[in-house]
């Protein structure tokens, strides 16, 4: 684009290309709106990009955010996206040994198949009862909750009204969430499995009075109205690519290389000044929508910064020549790694990994989730690789929080990315070594992102991948009537530290223009 067309006036500036600013901008320029999107990077995406991580390989990994689940459909027909999700045949499968003998817990495949891994495992269909009323329960709340994401922040009493569900209610929302799943389940692994869900880039324990696990529980099973987590077909670039084009078939300026460095607002009108290799230069907008963290927000209009946030996560991409084999021999690799596969996850292992992270040390055991995004989707890889049986992994460590990388990072990661991997190996009949790929350069594919890599790649604060804690899909006070409200009248924001913000949701970028749709109907 011009200098000229930086420079102008219009009706909406939206700082940040990643997916949440896209949808904004497709919203808005749809509705007959004037958008300029300023991009920092060269491409478009934000954490929702799909990549060749590795040298001279034709595989298109979906380097940071990977599955889809809170991305309402109603986004999808809006904008008239070319963009499609795939379903993941089993739900999971976690290894584990007892009495001495490798084994583990298949979930999906259907019914009958799920209550005899539970028997399997536990020797009763105790536990398989107890899951099935559990999620029985997560899914009518989530069949009620997640249509309220798009809509105008309900009151805590109205969205408590519309669960309509004291139980749910209590478990949920107001008691710890390891309080139901000591209360609803014996099996340590079973427990674990559970609680996973509470502890994805959240850094907590199953009974932290500040019910952060449950706000991050609550999301991810809340999505679609299902909870299902999703592959989306062609890798995560695929949804920013679709809404990219989305915004500028409506007419959005997308503005790569362009970083905004201030907004200067009166309430009214906003100049926002960006930053190019050329120089720097002024937009003029009536609305300006931030799809940054709340830092960066903080830091472009001048005001006092929230407090700090820290992510949690290791993030591993691989490729491999083949799927390694299983010591479970009553599993195939292929449905094993289809789902999440849960390591090192059981309940009393995911306490002991919280409680030396919180001590300032690396866990001796840390906990993951694997999954093989090309076995659902192989349109990832290029024809080769896929004929030769080619599969991609992607690892996502819990439990390391970025204070831990701060003194000798790249120490640090390598110590931890080798006792995850191990972890991993001590499930199989053949070290995962043995089984990756090698780059143009014979070097394994494989690579490793810490908090510290997050923050510097992406610019989240402290690697978080929701930009801060999650909030609770309700209005409080000075949350305003869509969630993405600052105390600026024509400032939005628009990312994921928006209320009902983290994962990849398109909803905070929907909910600001909204925003931005009423107030200029008003």
């Amino acid at each position: 684009m011009t200098a000229a067309q930086a420079s102008r006036t219009y009706d909406a500036v939206i700082v940040g290309g990643g997916h949440n600013g896209l949808v904004a901008a497709a919203y808005l320029a749809r509705a007959g709106r004037s958008v300029l999107v300023l991009e920092r990077l060269d491409h478009t995406g934000g954490a929702a990009v799909s990549t060749r991580p590795f040298t001279g390989v034709d595989a298109r990994l979906s380097r940071y955010s990977y599955l889809v689940s809170l991305l309402p459909s109603k986004i999808v027909r809006d904008l008239g996206l070319d963009f499609r999700v795939r379903a993941r045949t089993i739900s999971s499968y976690t290894p584990a040994e007892r009495d001495g003998r490798p084994t583990g817990l298949l979930v999906g495949g259907g019914e009958e198949r799920t209550r005899e891994a539970f028997a399997r495992l536990t020797g009763s269909e105790r536990e398989y009862r107890a899951w099935r009323r559990f999620y029985d329960m997560t899914g009518r709340v989530a069949r009620r909750v997640f249509p309220t994401l798009t809509e105008p922040l309900p009151t805590r009493d109205a969205l408590r009204r519309t669960v309509d569900d004291d139980e749910a209610w209590r478990t949920l929302f107001e008691e710890p969430l390891g309080v139901a799943v000591e209360e609803h389940f014996t099996d340590d692994l079973v427990r674990g499995v559970v609680l996973t869900d509470a502890l994805i880039g959240t850094f907590a324990d199953a009974h932290d009075p500040s019910l952060k696990q449950n706000r991050c529980f609550l999301y991810h099973v809340i999505g679609g109205g299902t909870g299902a987590w999703d592959v989306p077909v062609g890798g995560m670039g695929a949804l920013t690519d679709a809404l990219a084009d989305a915004a500028r078939a409506a007419g959005a300026v997308v503005a790569t290389g362009h970083e905004a460095v201030r907004v200067d607002t009166d309430g009214r009108t906003a100049e926002v000044t960006h930053r190019t290799a050329d120089g720097e230069g002024v937009a003029t907008a009536r609305h300006v929508l931030v799809n940054a963290s709340p830092r960066e927000l903080a830091a472009l209009t001048g005001d006092s910064p929230p407090p700090p946030a820290e992510g949690a996560q290791l993030k591993v991409n691989m490729l491999l020549r083949r799927l390694p084999r299983l010591r479970d021999t009553a599993v195939d690799p292929r449905e094993a790694f289809a789902g999440t596969f849960h390591v090192a996850e059981g309940y009393g292992q995911l306490a002991a990994a919280y409680d030396r992270a919180a001590a300032g040390e690396l866990p001796s055991a840390p906990p993951s989730e694997i999954y093989c995004h090309s076995l659902t989707d192989p349109s990832i890889l290029g024809p080769d690789l896929a004929a030769q049986g080619y599969q991609t992994l992607t690892l996502f460590g819990l439990h390391t929080p970025a204070r831990l990388f701060e003194h000798d990072h790249d120490a640090v990661r390598a110590e931890l990315l080798e006792s995850t991997l191990a972890q991993l190996d001590a499930h199989l009949a053949e070290p995962l070594a043995d089984c990756l790929a090698t780059d143009a350069d014979g070097r394994p594919c494989l690579e490793a992102r810490s908090p510290l890599d997050l923050e510097r790649d992406l610019g989240l604060p402290g690697g978080n991948i929701f930009h801060r804690e999650l909030s609770w899909p309700h209005a409080q006070d000075g949350t305003g009537r869509w969630g993405v409200e600052t105390r600026h009248a024509n400032v939005l924001l628009c990312g994921a530290g928006a209320v009902r913000g983290g994962g990849v949701s398109g909803v905070p970028g929907h909910n600001a223009a909204m925003a931005v749709l009423e107030a200029g109907a008003g």
